[in-house]
C-alpha cells in the first residue's frame, strides 16, 4: 500500500483542490469526507477510484469487509487534517467519480420529486434531500442558482441519501412541462391570494414539489408554470419557516 505522509505531496494538493467545483469538473472526482459517507457509498456501489485511511483507523475491520478492489493510500494524520473540513477528522477519505450526465427521458418521469429552485445553502439542501428520502421521494433536481451538488459542504450535510435518490440537475421549466404532459401536479410554495392550505389538496404518488430560494422564494417563471401554490398555516407569531422544514412538511403530508 502506498503511504503519504507530507501535505506537500503533488497528489494531496489535488485532492484539496476539489473542494472547488472548477477543479472537481476538471478532475471528474469529488471527495468523501468521513467513515458514514464513505460505507454509504460502498454499500451503493458508487465508482470509488481511491481510498485514503491512516493507519490507525478505527474501522479498519468493517473497511476491510468490504472487500475494495480499487487504489488504497495510507495517509498521515497530517494529510488528514489538511484534506478535511471538519476539526476531528476520521481518518478515511474516498475519491469518487461524478457520474457522467446521461439524459433522462423526461416524458416517463414518475414518482414523488422535489425541485430545488436556487437553494444555496448546504444545510438546506442536506435536511431536504434526507427528508425526501425519509418520506419516500424518488429524486431531487438541483435547478438554476442552487449550490453545486457535489461543494463538500452540500456532500456532508447529505449523510449519505444522495446514494438512495435520483439527484440531477436540471432545467426546472423542462420538467415542470414534463411532469404536466402527464398530468401530474406541480406543487409551488408561495403565500398568495390563489395560494391553498397545504392540507386541502390531499396524497399523490406521482407529483413534483418545488421549493425555492432561501430569501427571495420561487422564480416568477416557475411560479407561474405551477399546478397550485401552498402555504403551511403558521398559528404562532412567527414570521416564517425555515426553507427546509417547510419542505419537511410538505413531502410528508402531499406523499401518498
Amino acid at each position: 500500500m502506498e503511504v503519504i505522509t507530507a501535505t506537500s505531496n503533488a497528489r494531496v494538493k489535488a485532492w484539496k483542490k476539489l473542494a472547488k467545483k472548477k477543479e472537481r469538473q476538471k478532475q471528474g472526482q469529488y471527495l468523501l469526507d468521513g467513515w458514514h459517507l464513505v460505507k454509504e457509498a460502498l454499500l451503493a456501489n458508487q465508482k470509488i477510484a481511491t481510498i485514503l485511511v491512516v493507519a490507525d483507523f478505527k474501522h479498519a475491520s468493517e473497511l476491510a469487509a468490504f472487500n475494495f478492489k480499487g487504489e488504497m493510500i495510507q495517509i498521515s494524520d497530517n494529510v488528514a487534517k489538511a484534506l478535511s473540513e471538519t476539526p476531528s477528522p476520521q481518518g478515511i477519505f474516498a475519491l469518487v467519480e461524478i457520474p457522467v450526465a446521461t439524459d433522462i427521458e423526461l416524458a416517463d418521469i414518475s414518482g414523488a420529486w422535489l425541485f430545488l429552485d436556487g437553494v444555496q445553502d448546504p444545510g438546506n439542501i442536506g435536511t431536504m434531500v434526507r427528508t425526501a428520502d425519509a418520506a419516500g421521494f424518488s429524486g431531487v433536481v438541483f435547478g438554476e442558482g442552487s449550490a453545486d451538488l457535489y461543494q463538500p459542504k452540500v456532500v456532508r450535510s447529505m449523510q449519505g441519501s444522495q446514494f438512495h435518490l435520483q439527484l440531477h440537475v436540471g432545467n426546472l421549466s423542462e420538467w415542470i412541462a414534463a411532469f404536466q404532459a402527464q398530468k401530474f401536479p406541480v406543487f409551488g410554495t408561495e403565500l398568495n391570494e390563489a395560494a391553498r392550505n397545504f392540507r386541502e389538496v390531499g396524497q399523490h404518488q406521482d407529483f413534483a414539489l418545488i421549493m425555492g430560494n432561501e430569501g427571495n422564494g420561487m422564480r416568477a417563471d416557475h411560479l407561474a408554470q405551477t399546478s397550485l401554490n401552498l402555504y403551511i398555516p403558521l398559528a404562532g407569531n412567527a414570521e416564517s419557516l425555515n426553507v427546509a422544514v417547510a419542505a419537511g412538511v410538505l413531502m410528508f403530508q402531499l406523499k401518498a
